[in-house]
């Protein structure tokens, strides 16, 4: 007898594994990103539109696709039409290429992790130079949060051709990431159900303390209000619409077949509508949750470096001028630098070249995502409160925790389908198969680890999982409505949960979402178009700041493969399937 299908403990397992898959790092420095760079509180509006109109109806498509065809994505598309199994592939390469670079986050927040017990904190001062005469020339020029995220931890080259060795500390930290993901999905439902639990909740918990800290923090007001003061011009600013719509779409994320994966491991009759809206109104309001978090955080450092800049002002113009002490105060500084500038023209002209420009709405304005937000900000930000190394250990537990949760879904969107596969699990048992993936996956991820790997990094974040998922969740929404039928599918639906689909899910299925899906697939490679040459941001160590470069033609040839290996699976599977088919009814195959 085929060996029964293994569930979910209960629904509750299912729903928590869904909010750990989809509440994750783009939550935390994504989101909080985008309403800093689209007019704050106005982003909402573009923002909770584009989860009515595409999250929703998108997220339940997925989850009612793998609880009615109880299998991983290549068997549930395949059920569909054996000429869809391409669409299934893509999402399993899509979630490699994904687990092969996400986990190197997580090796980062290891390494953070266990540094984060130091006192004082390493990233907190800069190191003596060689000669124990000064500072490092590089942290000085840069700072000592960038010199510990660039110099010490991935000990960065110049541009991406110096590839440079692998990193064995980092390598280190990648290898015990992928232990603790191995030791999460031995069991399958059995294991991952369990972590679930913890990967789910203890984030919220972080966030909650982080919270309480955060709006006791000296400045954390400036940050908040700069955050829902809406910029209400950016409501016209189509891109704030397309990046909102993007934020959504990747947030939950759809088209990586993970979703599928997990509902495949529902009861038939498990009301997954309900389970859609919640998870998708739990991931957003975790989103904007999390921006109140880092708004607070990053008020306080604003404010904290407009105050050391205005300190260092009015020392140098003290020392400079023989001032009493106490008598330049930041209320009094631009009318005292006036009077000193027209009494004494000539030594203020000196002094001039060092006096800083001091402004609170320019540090806020510093708008700083992904790893820089979470390794350099928020490290900054950290050194300078009271007991560093406990807010140090709770924050970067936390982005551990946020970090297995995804993996988690990532790994589960590859092995569903290899389990699911007659051929794969009657040779060799679910652990095995685990562990080959884990094992592939990390020695590919070692190039990560390299003192060129951030760049590496960069090119597999931007381009592995951007127009190759909207392809694959267009194809998924016309194979649902157009192939399968959404009348079948609606009786489907109906005879499995007991319940009639209304029309905003028809409606959104059937017209919108997918229009919303092109608009968004033009825009995105009309950007490209006209953005001409790729480009990289590259650190260089004598200026200690960022500079752009010009991607090398190898690493043209590389995003390339990235975006086709992917995609070409959709219409290459079902030219396969065609060809097969022919060959089967003793056809010859018709030639263009």
């Amino acid at each position: 007898m085929e060996k029964a299908r293994p569930l979910w403990a209960n629904p509750l397992q299912f729903v928590f594994a869904c909010i750990s898959y989809a509440v994750g790092l783009g939550n935390v420095w994504r989101f909080p990103y985008l309403c800093q760079m689209y007019g704050g509180g106005s982003f909402l509006v573009p923002y909770i539109i584009m989860l009515v109109v595409e999250g929703m109806p998108l997220l339940y498509l997925e989850l009612a696709v793998g609880q009615r065809m109880r299998q991983g994505s290549i068997g549930a598309w395949r059920t569909i039409s054996p000429y869809l199994g391409g669409v299934g592939l893509a999402s399993v390469v899509a979630s490699f290429f994904l687990s092969m670079y996400y986990n190197i986050i997580n090796a980062w927040a290891f390494w953070y992790l266990l540094h984060s017990f130091q006192d004082p904190l390493p990233w907190s001062v800069c190191p003596l130079n060689s000669n124990r005469t000064g500072y490092d020339e590089e942290c000085e020029k840069a700072s000592s949060t960038q010199y510990f995220w660039y110099r010490k931890t991935l000990n960065i080259s110049p541009s991406i051709q110096d590839s440079g060795g692998v990193q064995w500390e980092q390598a280190l930290c990648l290898l015990l990431a992928w232990l603790v993901v191995y030791l999460c999905i031995l069991r399958g439902t059995e294991s991952t159900g369990k972590v679930v639990y913890f990967t789910a909740l203890l984030p919220y918990c972080v966030l909650i303390i982080y919270l309480v800290r955060g709006l006791t923090l000296h400045g954390a007001t400036n940050g908040l209000a700069y955050m829902f003061t809406p910029k209400l011009e950016q409501l016209a600013n189509p891109k704030a619409w397309i990046n909102a719509a993007t934020q959504i779409f990747f947030s939950l994320g759809l088209g990586f077949g993970s979703l599928i994966a997990f509902a495949s491991y529902n009861q038939p009759s498990t009301n997954c509508q309900k389970h859609a809206i919640i998870v998708s109104l739990i991931n957003s309001s975790t989103s904007i949750f999390a921006s109140v978090v880092t708004f607070s955080i990053y008020g306080f450092k604003a404010t904290f470096n407009y105050e050391s800049c205005l300190n260092k002002v009015i020392l140098l113009l003290t020392n400079s001028f023989d001032l009493e002490d106490g008598f330049l105060t930041a209320s009094n500084l631009e009318q005292v630098k006036g009077y000193l500038a027209s009494a004494f023209p000539g030594k203020y002209s000196e002094v001039l070249p060092q006096i800083r420009n001091c402004s609170l709405e320019s540090e806020l304005a510093t708008a700083v995502q992904g790893t820089g937000l979470s390794f350099i900000v928020y490290t900054e930000a950290i050194k300078n409160m009271a007991a560093s190394q406990l807010w140090s250990v709770l924050y970067f537990f936390m982005l551990l925790m946020l970090g297995i949760g995804s993996m988690l879904g990532n790994t589960a969107a590859i092995l569903t389908p290899l389990t699911d596969s007659k051929v794969i699990s009657s040779h060799l048992p679910k652990e095995a198969v685990s562990g080959l993936v884990c094992l592939v996956n990390c020695v590919i991820g070692l190039v990560f680890t390299m003192e060129a790997g951030n760049y590496w990094f960069d090119i597999f974040n931007d381009y592995a999982a951007t127009l190759p998922l909207l392809l694959i969740v267009l194809v998924e929404i016309v194979a649902v409505c157009y192939v399968f039928g959404l009348r079948r599918f609606e009786s489907d639906l109906k005879a499995m949960t007991g319940r009639t689909l209304n029309w905003y899910w028809k409606a959104m299925w059937a017209g919108v979402s997918p229009l919303l899906i092109i608009s968004l697939f033009v825009f995105y490679l009309s950007d490209y178009i006209l953005t001409g040459t790729l480009q990289y941001q590259a650190w260089d160590a004598s200026q200690g700041q960022l500079v752009t470069k010009d991607y090398p033609l190898y690493a043209l040839a590389i995003i390339g493969l990235l975006v086709a290996s992917s995609t070409m699976c959709i219409p290459l599977v079902a030219l396969g399937t065609f060809i097969v088919r022919c060959l089967k009814r003793g056809d010859t195959p018709p030639v263009a």
